[in-house]
């Protein structure tokens, strides 16, 4: 079992930045790939950023070249810089964890924190 903790929704006015952290606990050393999915109303839950353990990173067309992600494996912690934001970006932004333990995979997820952008 793996625990995730967000941290860092604010409200921002268009073209601001944020930066936000996921923590993570339990078992840890299960830990592959994490990241982070955002849902605004009405929307399905999207990715926006992902990053291997070696930190290679892929992101959503939407942010590429505003968002970096980035991992501390020190403090086992997750963060997802958010630069040039616009309204779009205005979401509940999770925290994601895939763990592997032998050949089973599984995926956790943190409860989320709250980014709105608008003036």
């Amino acid at each position: 079992q793996v625990q995730l903790v967000e941290s860092g929704g604010d409200l921002v006015q268009p073209g601001g930045s944020l930066r936000l952290s996921c923590v993570a606990s339990g078992n840890i050393k299960s830990i592959d790939i994490m990241g982070w999915h955002r849902q605004a109303p009405g929307k399905e839950r999207e990715l926006v950023a992902a990053i291997t353990p070696v930190g290679a990173t892929t992101y959503t067309d939407a942010v590429k070249g505003r968002f970096t992600v980035s991992r501390d494996h020190s403090k086992n912690a997750l963060f997802l810089q958010m630069n040039s934001l616009e309204p779009e970006d205005t979401a509940v932004y999770f925290c994601y964890a895939r763990t592997v333990v032998i050949t089973t995979e599984a995926t956790y997820w943190g409860r989320g924190t709250q980014v709105n952008v608008s003036s």
